[in-house]
Order: structure tokens, then C-alpha cells, then sequence
């Protein structure tokens, strides 16, 4: 055991040395695997916690009784939200900034090398427009007040968004890695932006109210079950929204089906 063992080591070791390794000693080069190393990690933690609390923690805390839910809710969330929201903006801007080394060099290749900047104007302005259309539906009461109903019409608006985005985008020499990750890195940004603009400014006043109804006996508010319903219905759309950013994410290297006219 102890030969094979000794002979298998030595086997590995004599493999590795035999390969020519080399480094890559370029700045950008060290620069955009450091992005997609951070970006993706993040994007790990970020999205691992998302799948937690909507698959986990939300059915359990259903089951729990009041008293007990009002003790472990405040414990879970603030510290499971804590790594999510953080996870989001170190993958986001990560992702960001490869994203407009991928616009700068398709302009480059273009001929057009200060056009990278009017592609991401055009980029941002669209998904803050599709940011701002969805917050109104997640927080529109009535029929729309649905999940089923807003979560449909926020796929739709995702959906008119995406295709906008690439028609304004594909310009000559736009290439399929920038196209893919305009849309992935679009949903991207929704996501980002519902943690940071709806869920957790709704989470982090009931995770206040709830812990002080817990230790005082204070009551929950009026808005508290509205703010739950809008919190919880966010990260059910991220979720969701989750799966088409993963794909053209990983189309963006591995399925070229985009190109510029």
C-alpha cells in the first residue's frame, strides 16, 4: 500500500513537471481571470443562498409556530441576507467590469473604439427601465398583487427587455460573448438590484419588527404582511429569473448563436 501509494505520487509529480506550464505575465490577462475567479465564486455564494431561502428556509418557517418562527427568523435571515446581498455586489461588479472589457475590445474590433461607452449607456439605461417596470408590479396590489400574474408579466417585460437590449447592441463586430452576457449580465442586474432595492429593505424592517415582537411583545404593523408578500414574491422571481442568466451566461463561451448584423 505504501509502494502504490509512494509510485502514484511520484508518477503525478514527474507528469506535472514534464508539462510546459506558463503563466500569463499580460496585466489584462491577470486582470480578466481575476474577474471571472471573483465573479464567479460570488456568484456561488450568492446564488447558493438565494436557492436556500426560497427552497429551505421559506417552507420551514411555514410550518413553525408563531412563537418559534419569530425567534429563528430573525437569526437566519439576518445573517443568511448578510452574505447574499454582500455575494451580490462583489459578483455584480466583478461582472461589470469584465463586461466592459468584452464592449472595449468588440469596439476595438469594429473600428469604432470609443462606441463601448454608448453600448453600456444603452445596456444600463434599458435594465433600470426594466428594474423600474418590474418594482411596480411586484408592489401593485389587486390582480396584480398575484404571484402567478406579476411573475408573468415580469418574465414578459424580462423577455421584451432582452430582445431590445440585443437589437440595439448587435452592431458590427459585437460578438457573441458580449451579446450573451448583455442579457445574462442584464438579469444579472435585476437580480442584484431586487436585493438591494426591494427585498432587503423590506427583510431588514421585519426582521426589526419580529424581533422586537419576540422580546417586548410588540405587535407587527399593519404592512407587515404586505412587505412579506413583496419580499417574498422578489426573491421567488430571482429564483426564476435565476436560470435564463445561468444559460447565456455559460452560452456567452460555449453556444455561440449571437452575432453582431
Amino acid at each position: 500500500m505504501t509502494l502504490s501509494s509512494g509510485w502514484a505520487a511520484w508518477s503525478f509529480s514527474f507528469v506535472f513537471f514534464k508539462l510546459d506550464v506558463t503563466f500569463a505575465s499580460n496585466p489584462a490577462s491577470i486582470e480578466q481571470i481575476s474577474l471571472r475567479w471573483m465573479h464567479i465564486v460570488a456568484g456561488f455564494l450568492w446564488l447558493g443562498f438565494l436557492y436556500f431561502f426560497v427552497l429551505a428556509v421559506a417552507p420551514s418557517l411555514k410550518v413553525l409556530d408563531p412563537a418559534t418562527r419569530a425567534k429563528v427568523f430573525p437569526e437566519i435571515a439576518s445573517r443568511g441576507l448578510w452574505w447574499l446581498r454582500w455575494s451580490a455586489v462583489a459578483g455584480w461588479l466583478a461582472g461589470f467590469r469584465y463586461f466592459m472589457i468584452l464592449a472595449k475590445t468588440d469596439a476595438v474590433n469594429a473600428g469604432r473604439p470609443h462606441a463601448w461607452g454608448a453600448w453600456i449607456g444603452i445596456w444600463l439605461a434599458c435594465w433600470l427601465a426594466a428594474f423600474a417596470i418590474e418594482m411596480a408590479l411586484i408592489k401593485a396590489g389587486g390582480p396584480l398583487g398575484n404571484p402567478i400574474v406579476a411573475g408573468a408579466l415580469v418574465f414578459f417585460v424580462m423577455a421584451a427587455v432582452s430582445w431590445l437590449v440585443v437589437s440595439l447592441l448587435a452592431q458590427p463586430g459585437a460578438s457573441n460573448r458580449t451579446l450573451c452576457i448583455a442579457i445574462g449580465g442584464g438579469l444579472g442586474t435585476i437580480l442584484f438590484l431586487n436585493v438591494w432595492g426591494i427585498a432587503w429593505r423590506c427583510q431588514k424592517r421585519l426582521i426589526a419588527w419580529t424581533r422586537a415582537a419576540s422580546a417586548q411583545g410588540t405587535p407587527m404593523p399593519p404592512e407587515a404582511a404586505n412587505l412579506a408578500r413583496v419580499a417574498m414574491l422578489t426573491m421567488q422571481i430571482n429564483f426564476w429569473l435565476s436560470f435564463p442568466m445561468i444559460f447565456f451566461m455559460a452560452a456567452s463561451a460555449h453556444f455561440p448563436f449571437l452575432s453582431g448584423s
